[in-house]
């Protein structure tokens, strides 16, 4: 009885970041290079920090299918195979692996010891990168121009509110797990 109730609450979760992720992709200022600026990026990595790397990992999959099957989960109400294959494709697919390695890095690392506080950060802030980085090939290749443009049109303007928000979510997914009790 208990591992069916342990999965029922793991479902909930996925469900309930899922959704978050849905929502935070809403607040949203629409900028010329169709990359908007977005509560996207502190969404996946609350997600990774709390759920962890599978659960995580499967919320943003989830997240990733609606919005390829069409549900308007991404920024400006969107949905559909268009999305993932226009301007911010990349940055999208990038968050699965995002959440990954923030949950990784909880795994990894005691988050009760300054050192593993620290070190969780860093490899959060690591996951933000590879998300960038995915994000700036795909836009290179979607918009026609070189990698060096591509990097300061749509990564450069957004790195210092990613970071902040990786921090963020990470202090917030502390204190939510300790109210929750909850084990990622």
């Amino acid at each position: 009885m208990k591992n069916s109730s342990a999965y029922i609450k793991n479902m909930v979760y996925i469900a309930l970041f899922t959704a978050i992720a849905a929502v935070l992709s809403q607040i949203a200022l629409p900028l010329p290079t169709n990359v908007p600026i977005t509560l996207q990026t502190f969404a996946v990595a609350l997600t990774g920090f709390f759920l962890g790397w599978k659960n995580g990992t499967a919320a943003l999959v989830v997240y990733v299918l609606l919005g390829a099957v069409g549900a308007p989960v991404f920024s400006g109400f969107k949905g559909g195979l268009g999305v993932l294959t226009g301007y911010t494709g990349g940055f999208i697919i990038g968050f699965v692996l995002m959440a990954a390695v923030c949950g990784i890095a909880v795994k990894l690392f005691k988050p009760q010891e300054l050192k593993g506080k620290l070190l969780i950060n860093l490899i959060g802030i690591a996951g933000l990168l590879l998300d960038h980085i995915i994000g700036v090939v795909w836009y290179s290749a979607v918009a026609e121009i070189n990698l060096a443009k591509s990097f300061l049109v749509v990564s450069v303007p957004f790195l210092a509110k990613d970071i902040i928000s990786v921090i963020a979510a990470y202090l917030i997914s502390e204190e939510l797990i300790k109210r929750l009790r909850f084990k990622n």
